[in-house]
């Protein structure tokens, strides 16, 4: 019997379940997370989840205690009882959750596994899902062993992935995460929030002065820095991180987003909490999957499933022309950034794509009134009644969207160039966050230039931290990294942007290398009257 119909009151909610049952609902299609001990069935969660179902079923067959911990307010912990059907007691051994093992559309898949490498290596999964109507075997080759070569040099750098280390690791990090909360880290300063609006609200009034005054390309500058300024404070409103309360953050940070930004904030929340659970996996983090435009990792120089957008993700022509230059690409293409998150966001609302039941049911429509409101003063307040004609209006928004370039590069600075392995499921969670973030060093008097996006590693390890106690953080982060070996990178902000522009280079150079290779099989092919030999 798989338990699908147990009485979950009572005494069976202690029942102790073996691993065998566990994986045996699993494998009957059921929602099985482990947290705290507890055996949880998620599956009435799912409709109901503020965050959407992905989060949950990158879950499926895993311990997310820690994930849940930081990821979750006191409330939303103390509800997990009601889906409890058992406990377990021994050590939990996580497996590869169901989504991250499916094979799309008649897609093949390349499994890597460390004992390829030798005997002393972990045993660390890395899946290469390609097309084989797409690349020929040369080329399969060549992004298997650039795949092999990664792996190998992440488990050089980082502690090994036995359990006794691991679970080291966890422990230490458990009992940093109770120091930050004795300390007082969690607590918001909302001092500095009152001195964040009045530093927007004057950008937002010199952007109107040179307006009025017709100095339109200044006030286009302006404008673009207060919508940098505002997003800072929609991103903490996000992760709950100012009063910590579900409706009151979330109404803040729609606020900030929809009606002064045009955007959607439950968009954002939607990719970007798969992004803080499955950080720098092609396969499944929407932050990495900027195709055609940009590849991060030699991995989208073949054609990806997405479980995020359950689609392929080709490697088009296109794609070809434009990733071999991508390190040349990269500034100009995020000058662009803020259109494409229009669209993401008026796709999410028209789609309905978030929550319809629950918390969240009504931000939808929300955000729909708020996107209408923002086109309303934009669009026709500033560009259409404002400006005087056609050509200004098209300068005026190209400049304006522009100026945000430096944040949609902030928002890539601590990841592009770090770590995209997938070093299984055996691997803690504040490990693969060290090893997949990097922050950048700046002084204290700069931190409202990075809006606190500059502690992108500490931010992964707490989100909920409010950002302007992320600095003191840190410190105790290092002191943790030290303690457990896990390196820390930390680059000055000139130095992050080369390390992340090198990686591109270096991609777009894997890129060129199998253009190379597709020219010398098509050649063969030729001389060989149509057949590959």
């Amino acid at each position: 019997m798989l338990w699908s119909t147990m009485d979950v009151t009572g005494d069976s909610r202690e029942r102790v379940l073996s691993a065998d049952t566990i994986e045996s609902l699993i494998e009957a299609g059921q929602t099985i997370v482990i947290i705290d001990q507890k055996v949880l069935r998620l599956d009435a969660w799912l409709p109901y989840h503020p965050g959407g179902h992905k989060p949950i079923q990158h879950f499926v067959g895993k311990d997310a205690s820690d994930e849940f911990a930081v990821m979750h307010s006191a409330e939303t912990r103390g509800m997990i009882d009601r889906y409890q059907i058992g406990r377990i007691e021994a050590r939990w051994t996580n497996l590869v959750p169901p989504i991250q093992r499916s094979e799309g559309h008649e897609k093949d898949e390349k499994t890597i596994q460390a004992s390829t490498y030798g005997s002393d290596s972990p045993s660390s999964v890395e899946s290469l899902r390609l097309s084989s109507s797409r690349n020929t075997p040369e080329e399969l080759t060549f992004l298997n062993a650039t795949t092999k070569n990664e792996i190998r040099l992440t488990l050089d750098t980082y502690p090994p992935l036995d359990t006794d280390t691991q679970s080291s690791i966890i422990t230490k990090y458990r009992a940093l995460y109770a120091r930050i909360h004795a300390e007082g880290l969690y607590e918001c300063n909302y001092t500095a929030y009152a001195w964040e609006f009045a530093r927007c609200a004057t950008l937002f009034a010199i952007m109107l002065f040179f307006l009025r005054v017709k100095w339109y390309m200044t006030s286009a500058i302006f404008l673009g820095w207060f919508w940098s300024q505002m997003v800072f404070a929609a991103h903490d409103a996000a992760h709950m991180a100012i009063t910590h309360n579900f409706f009151i953050d979330n109404l803040i940070g729609m606020i900030i987003a929809a009606p002064i930004g045009g955007l959607s904030l439950g968009w954002w929340k939607r990719t970007h909490n798969i992004h803080h659970l499955v950080t720098n996996m092609p396969e499944h983090d929407p932050d990495n999957q900027h195709l055609p435009f940009i590849a991060v990792n030699h991995r989208f120089l073949g054609t990806l499933w997405s479980t995020y957008h359950e689609r392929l993700m080709p490697y088009t022509e296109f794609a070809r022309k434009m990733v071999p230059y991508q390190g040349y690409l990269y500034y100009i293409i995020l000058m662009f950034g803020r259109f494409n998150l229009y669209v993401q966001s008026w796709i999410f609302l028209a789609e309905g794509q978030g929550p319809r039941k629950g918390l969240a049911w009504w931000h939808r429509y929300f955000e729909i009134v708020g996107g209408v409101i923002f086109w309303a003063w934009f669009g026709y307040g500033i560009l259409y009644r404002s400006l005087p004609e056609n050509t200004t209006r098209l300068v005026y928004v190209l400049v304006s969207h522009a100026v945000t370039m430096p944040l949609h590069v902030q928002f890539t600075l601590s990841h592009f160039a770090m770590s995209t392995s997938d070093l299984g499921p055996a691997e803690s969670f504040p490990q693969k966050m060290l090893r997949t973030t990097m922050d950048v060093d700046c002084p204290e008097w700069l931190d409202w230039i990075h809006g606190g996006l500059q502690f992108q590693a500490i931010h992964h390890l707490f989100p909920r931290v409010p950002r302007h106690n992320l600095r003191k953080v840190q410190m105790l982060v290092l002191e943790f990294c030290k303690e457990v070996g896990i390196p820390y990178a930390l680059y000055g902000f000139v130095k992050g942007n080369e390390k992340v522009v090198g990686r591109l280079s270096e991609v777009g150079r894997q890129a060129r290398i199998l253009e190379e290779c597709r020219r010398a099989v098509s050649g063969r092919v030729a001389e060989g009257g149509g057949h590959l030999h």
